[in-house]
């Protein structure tokens, strides 16, 4: 299981339910969680599959709620017009990618790769986009170290 740290300072449910209205979108119930313990960070073992043909990349950071350099609001209002509709961008490469999640069907609470050198122009085209786990727990649990084999 991956390790946070460098997580920002603690949320209460009220707060989610805020930024949900807010920023009109319904989080997962498993990412609620996350944020619920975590709110963001870094984390270690922070490699991820993308692919057979794209290879492996690495989760630099998970957004959090509040007032922070790595703000999900922030990221949200930057990337609306970039994603397909039902994504939010929730942490990111060290290449400007994002690790998105889905919040309508069929999408939703899975985890999805954003490919910015292949972003299209219509952002509704998921061409660019690469499944990474079904939620959030299960790409925690897919993330590995330099030393480590991926046996996903």
């Amino acid at each position: 299981m991956a390790e946070i740290f460098g997580s920002h300072k603690n949320l209460s449910l009220e707060q989610i339910e805020k930024f949900e209205i807010e920023y009109n979108v319904k989080l997962t119930k498993l990412y609620k969680i996350f944020l619920l313990k975590w709110n963001g960070g870094k984390v270690a073992p922070n490699l991820f599959t993308i692919s057979g043909e794209q290879g492996r990349s690495v989760l630099n950071v998970f957004y959090g709620i509040g007032d922070m350099y790595d703000n999900l609001a922030d990221f949200i209002d930057i990337m609306d017009e970039r994603l397909p509709a039902g994504f939010i961008p929730i942490g990111d490469d060290p290449a400007g990618n994002a690790i998105c999640l889905g919040t309508k069907e069929p999408y939703y609470e899975k985890i999805y790769f954003w490919d910015h050198e292949q972003e299209p122009e219509n952002s509704d085209d998921m061409s660019n986009m690469y499944f990474l786990a079904n939620n959030i727990e299960e790409f925690l649990n897919s993330l590995y170290g330099e030393d480590e084999q991926n046996n996903s």
